[in-house]
């Protein structure tokens, strides 16, 4: 079983979304998908009411899921680590023991724009058009990803 962890800042927003989009796209008996956020700020909240909609409007409901923070142990967890941004990409590296956890962590927008390095805009300041550009951003990014891994 591959284990795929979604990384954002708070895992109301981005985070969630991508979990819910990459859960839609891949047979559950062969992967597992969470998420999480760097930062402490929402740990036991669902995602962003925005997030919630935007990914309903797509049937995928994500509504069930509750926020928590990174730790070390989830290097030991799983096999991919997926950072939404350049920023939190960062900080998880900061927590990095050893080569092979940082061999785990990657740009999720890598895997549509290889090499590029670009980040995932974070939507929680804007309107709702800003989780709806997120969504098919990260659509796009899960679609090229679970392509890879089936």
């Amino acid at each position: 079983m591959t284990k795929i962890l979604m990384v954002c800042l708070g895992n109301i927003c981005r985070s969630p979304l991508a979990e819910g989009i990459l859960k839609s796209k891949l047979p559950e008996d062969k992967f597992t998908i969470d998420s999480a956020g760097t930062g402490a700020y929402h740990v036991g909240n669902t995602p962003d009411a925005r997030s919630i909609a935007v990914a309903k409007k797509y049937g995928i409901d994500i509504s069930n899921q509750r926020a928590r923070q990174f730790t070390r142990k989830d290097f030991v967890d799983f096999d991919i680590i997926y950072a939404m941004d350049t920023s939190n990409h960062t900080n998880i590296l900061k927590i990095a023991k050893n080569d092979i956890d940082t061999s785990k962590v990657k740009l999720i927008l890598n895997e549509i724009t290889p090499s590029e390095n670009l980040s995932v805009p974070d939507p929680y300041y804007g309107g709702v058009q800003g989780f709806e550009n997120v969504y098919k951003m990260l659509d796009t990014a899960c679609s090229e990803l679970a392509k890879k891994l089936i």
